[in-house]
C-alpha cells in the first residue's frame, strides 16, 4: 500500500512539476500577432532591403561578391586569390557543375528563396495590418514586390526555369515545387514590377532623396531592364517599346541627369561617382553605414594582394578581387576616354609618404572605383553606398530599346550620345552624333553595347548582355577602342576554353535536388 501511495505522489509530482516548467513564450510572436500593428508591416518590409539578391553586392576579400561571378565566366575579370576561391577557377574553367560548386549556388538559392518567402509573407497580411493608411499599405505593398520580384529576376537569369512560389507557407505540404518556365517567371516578375512603379504611389525621385527606400524611379529602373532583357534570349518576347517607356519614364521626370566633370581630373564625374553617395544619377543603390551595415571589404578590393606588404592600409588584406584582364581593357580608346585613364575607374600606381620619403607602387590594373581614402588609411570602416542602377544605365536602355522598336531615331542617338561624350570629354557632342546618325539598326544597337561594356564595367552587367544578346565581344591590343561581336556559343576565352550552350546559364545546387526531388537539372550539368 504505502508502495502504492509513493508512485501516486511521485506521478502527482511529475505532474505538477509539468505544469510549472510549462513555458508560455511570451518573447514569441505568432505570425497572426507579428501584424498586429504598422510597425510590423514596415519592419516586414525593411529586412528585405538586406535579404536575398540584393546582399550579393557585399564582398568578402577573398572571393569577391556573387555579383562578380558573371565576370569570371566571361574570363574577362580574374582574382589573386583564385588558387583558393574554386567559385573563380571553375567558371573560368567552365568545368563548374552542381556538386563541385554546389555550396557556392546553395548559398544563392536559399538567399533569394528566404526573401521571397520574407516578401510573400508581407504581401499576405500587410493589407491586414491594422491602424495602416491606404497609402501606406499601397507603399510597403510596391516595396515587398519590388524585393520578390528582384530575388526573381536574380533566380531566371542564373538558372533559368525555377520554382515560382506567390504564396505564403502555412504548412508543409506542397514542399516540393517544380521549375516553372522561365517567361512564366518573367511575367511575374513584370506583373510586380508594374505594380510598384503604377500602383504604389512611390515618389519618382532618387532614393538618396526618399530615404534610401524603393521609390518608383527604383522600381521603373529594374522594370526597363527586364523588359530589355526579356526581349533576348532565352524568352525572345519583342518588350522593346515596353522597355523605351519604362526607362522614359525616369528621364522625363527631370529628377535625374549626368553627374557633370569638374575643374580638374580629380573632381571628374568618375570621381564624384566614386566618392559620393547623394547625387541624381543614383537611381538604385544599396545604403551602408559604418555604424549600422557596412560594405567593410570593399575598399581593400581596389589593390592588389601584394599591397598588404606596403603596411599602409586599415586593412589586413588586399586582393585584386575583380581585375580586369588586358582583354577586357582593350575596350577602352585610350586617347580619347577618361574612364580608362589613371584614377578613373581604374588605377595601377599609388604615391605615399614613408618616413620622409615619397614611394610610387606600381601594380596591375585594379578597380578604382571602389577606392576610398577614408576607409583604407584611416578608419578601416566603409559606409560608401554600392550603386546598382544609374542614370546612364537607364539612357543606354533607351537608346537601345528605341532603335530596337522605332529605328535609330534622333532621340535614341541622343541618349547614347550623351553618355559617350562624358566619357569623350575633349570631343564636342556633335561629332560623337554626327558619328552615330545614318547607322542601320544592328550598328547603331552593337554601338550600344559596347557603351554597356565601357560605362558599366564595374556594375557587372557583362555575362547579363552575354546572355540576353548570345553575342561576345572581341577586342585587339593592336586596336584598342575597337570591339567587335561574335556568337557566345564557340566563342573561346582568354583562358583557352570554348563556351557551349549550357554555360550561359548556372547548374542547381545537387544539394537542392536532393532536398526537392521535383527539380530537374540545366541541361549540359
Amino acid at each position: 500500500m504505502k508502495k502504492i501511495l509513493f508512485i501516486i505522489m511521485a506521478l502527482a509530482a511529475f505532474t505538477s512539476c509539468d505544469e510549472f516548467l510549462a513555458e508560455e513564450p511570451r518573447s514569441e510572436m505568432s505570425v497572426d500577432q507579428f501584424f498586429s500593428y504598422p510597425s510590423h508591416a514596415y519592419n516586414a518590409v525593411n529586412i528585405l532591403y538586406r535579404s536575398g539578391a540584393p546582399t550579393f553586392y557585399s564582398a568578402g576579400v577573398y572571393g569577391g561578391s556573387r555579383a562578380m561571378l558573371g565576370g569570371y565566366m566571361s574570363g574577362l575579370f580574374d582574382n589573386d586569390y583564385k588558387g583558393q576561391e574554386v567559385h573563380v577557377q571553375h567558371s573560368q574553367n567552365l568545368t563548374l557543375n552542381g556538386s563541385n560548386l554546389a555550396g557556392y549556388f546553395d548559398g544563392a538559392w536559399d538567399a533569394c528563396y528566404l526573401a521571397i518567402s520574407r516578401a510573400n509573407l508581407a504581401i499576405s497580411k500587410i493589407p491586414e495590418t491594422p491602424d495602416l493608411t491606404s497609402a501606406e499599405v499601397n507603399q510597403l505593398l510596391a516595396e515587398a514586390r519590388f524585393f520578390r520580384a528582384f530575388n526573381y529576376y536574380y533566380l531566371v537569369k542564373t538558372f533559368g526555369d525555377v520554382p515560382l512560389i506567390l504564396d505564403a507557407y502555412s504548412s508543409l505540404e506542397n514542399l516540393y515545387v517544380e521549375r516553372t518556365p522561365v517567361a512564366q517567371v518573367y511575367g511575374q516578375i513584370i506583373e510586380d514590377l508594374e505594380f510598384a512603379v503604377n500602383q504604389g504611389g512611390l515618389d519618382n525621385i532618387p532614393m538618396t532623396d526618399n530615404g534610401f527606400r524603393i521609390s518608383k524611379a527604383t522600381a521603373a529602373a529594374v522594370l526597363a531592364d527586364v523588359y530589355l532583357n526579356v526581349s533576348g534570349y532565352p524568352v525572345q518576347d519583342d518588350s522593346y517599346a515596353a522597355a523605351a517607356t519604362a526607362a522614359k519614364s525616369i528621364i522625363n521626370s527631370g529628377n535625374f541627369s549626368l553627374i557633370e566633370h569638374g575643374a580638374t581630373e580629380e573632381l571628374s564625374a568618375y570621381n564624384v561617382i566614386r566618392t559620393s553617395d547623394v547625387q541624381d544619377e543614383y537611381i538604385y543603390s544599396i545604403e551602408y553605414d559604418a555604424s549600422i551595415s557596412e560594405n567593410y571589404w570593399q575598399p581593400a578590393l581596389s589593390y592588389p594582394n601584394s599591397a598588404t606588404a606596403w603596411g599602409i592600409f586599415q586593412y589586413s588584406i588586399t586582393n585584386n578581387a575583380y581585375k580586369p584582364m588586358p582583354e577586357f581593357l582593350w575596350i577602352y580608346d585610350e586617347t580619347n576616354d577618361l574612364r580608362i585613364q589613371e584614377k578613373q575607374y581604374f588605377h595601377s600606381s599609388l604615391t605615399y609618404m614613408s618616413e620622409g620619403e615619397e614611394i610610387t607602387q606600381t601594380f596591375e590594373t585594379s578597380p578604382y572605383l571602389w577606392h576610398n581614402d577614408e576607409a583604407l588609411f584611416e578608419t578601416g570602416q566603409n559606409n560608401k553606398d554600392m550603386v546598382v542602377y544609374r542614370y546612364a544605365e537607364v539612357l543606354l536602355i533607351a537608346a537601345e530599346a528605341i532603335a530596337q522598336s522605332e529605328g535609330v531615331t534622333t532621340e535614341a542617338i541622343g541618349y547614347l550620345a550623351d553618355v559617350r561624350a562624358r566619357a569623350y570629354w575633349q570631343t564636342d557632342r556633335s561629332t560623337i552624333v554626327a558619328e552615330l546618325t545614318g547607322l542601320s539598326v544592328d550598328e547603331f544597337v552593337e554601338e550600344v553595347w559596347k557603351e554597356r561594356l565601357r560605362e558599366l564595367a564595374l556594375e557587372f552587367r557583362i555575362w547579363s548582355d552575354v546572355q540576353r544578346t548570345r553575342m561576345f565581344p572581341v577586342t585587339s591590343e593592336a586596336n584598342k577602342g575597337e570591339v567587335s561581336f561574335e556568337n557566345a556559343v564557340g566563342h573561346t576565352t582568354v583562358w583557352n576554353k570554348t563556351f557551349q550552350e549550357s554555360h550561359l546559364l548556372f547548374p542547381i545546387s545537387e544539394n537542392e535536388r536532393q532536398r526537392n526531388p521535383n527539380l530537374t537539372q540545366n541541361t549540359g550539368y
